[in-house]
């Protein structure tokens, strides 16, 4: 743990930020704190003059529509979550659309459960649309799909959705908005003595066993959760920050170089971290054959278009692994594929402009777009 790196936050790209409801929703009131949302989206006009973009991952659906069903405070059973969280997120996305639109910002609500993230094909349909979303300048805001999500499949904090978020989209960071301005060796309201830590370079046991000892909301609520999030960001090549989001602009001071947050290093590149997780995928549902100058684009880096395609094998769907050959049936790749066998027939070797006259539907341009290719060798 050494000081922190220069100029951590503003060399990202691509930033996941995660709001928390106590700092949104106003505990006494119940409703959104729209002064301090509004002071987040100064920092975000900010964010985008850098060149940065930018996805929000939101709690506060829950919390909104309690109020507005009238249900107690506390716990509550797993059906009146769900139509609070039904009721509640009608008004966050009113809240953020209004607020964002004073600021020519368009946001753009994306609800999600686990499955859309571990599901191979739900995984690719979501990163195409954060991408094509990011691509016309929007303000993705996330949230879990909790009016259908059960106890026994859901994310259960938003601290870990915005982890897989930032794995998905290949964020360079991901930031935690918290309570405390980062992390201690000790739950710093219960033991004075307590360091604050600015610099991990990799998550070990004992970083982990910092916030699991604690007998508090820092351990159990809190840090462990962020902790558990910042380790699986980290192993995909996201950089993390942890810090104190409670104060208006809360994301200004992240960019000073004597800003007062916990920055974690991540373990590999965004790019190189993907493709250790496609690569991972054993089994392959087809294969495609493909001519010498699509094997020539591939090694150049370019994605591979229906025009190269030669031959199709196989039944497979959109979003499964395919094996890429060349036309002595060596594998030089391995990519998800953007068509399902039937529709990938019909259009091999056909220009990508054909492709709606030959399925009736305007599909991507790409058979397998470069960011869900790994060449083979």
């Amino acid at each position: 743990m050494t000081d922190l790196p220069p100029n951590s936050l503003t060399h990202a790209k691509r930033l996941v930020v995660k709001i928390g409801s106590a700092l949104l929703v106003d505990r006494d009131t119940g409703r959104v704190r729209s002064d301090w949302l509004e002071s987040l989206a100064l920092d975000l006009v900010e964010a985008r003059k850098r060149g940065q973009e930018v996805i929000l991952v939101s709690s506060g659906a829950i919390a909104l529509g309690r109020g507005l069903l009238g249900l107690p405070a506390g716990k509550v059973k797993l059906e009146h979550k769900q139509a609070a969280a039904a009721a509640g997120q009608v008004i966050l996305a009113q809240q953020y659309q209004s607020i964002l639109a004073h600021h020519d910002l368009v946001a753009a609500q994306i609800l999600i459960t686990t499955q859309d993230t571990e599901d191979r094909r739900r995984h690719l349909n979501a990163r195409t649309t954060l991408s094509a979303l990011l691509n016309l300048g929007a303000i993705p805001v996330i949230n879990e799909n909790d009016t259908i999500a059960t106890s026994e499949i859901r994310f259960g904090d938003n601290d870990r959705l915005a982890a897989r978020v930032a794995q998905m989209c290949s964020a360079d960071a991901l930031v935690l908005l918290s309570d405390v301005d980062g992390l201690y060796t000790a739950d710093p309201s219960m033991d004075k003595t307590a360091r604050y830590i600015a610099h991990v370079p990799q998550i070990t046991p004992a970083i982990e066993d910092i916030a699991g000892n604690s007998r508090s909301e820092y351990g159990s609520g809190g840090m462990v959760t962020k902790i558990a999030a910042a380790k699986i960001a980290t192993a995909a090549g996201c950089h993390v920050l942890i810090g104190a989001g409670h104060h208006q602009r809360p994301l200004q001071q992240f960019y000073a170089k004597d800003g007062r947050y916990t920055w974690f290093e991540a373990v590999a590149e965004p790019s190189t971290a993907r493709k250790r997780w496609l690569i991972g995928h054993v089994d392959v549902a087809g294969r495609i054959m493909i001519d010498d100058g699509a094997v020539q684009a591939l090694h150049q880096g370019r994605s591979l278009l229906p025009a190269g395609i030669t031959r199709v094998d196989g039944q497979f769907d959109r979003g499964d692994m395919l094996a890429v050959v060349n036309h002595e049936g060596v594998e030089i790749a391995r990519g998800l594929t953007a068509y399902s066998s039937a529709d990938a027939q019909r259009i091999a070797g056909h220009q990508s402009q054909e492709i709606e006259a030959l399925l009736g539907f305007a599909g991507r341009e790409e058979m397998i777009h470069r960011d869900n290719l790994v060449m083979s060798g």
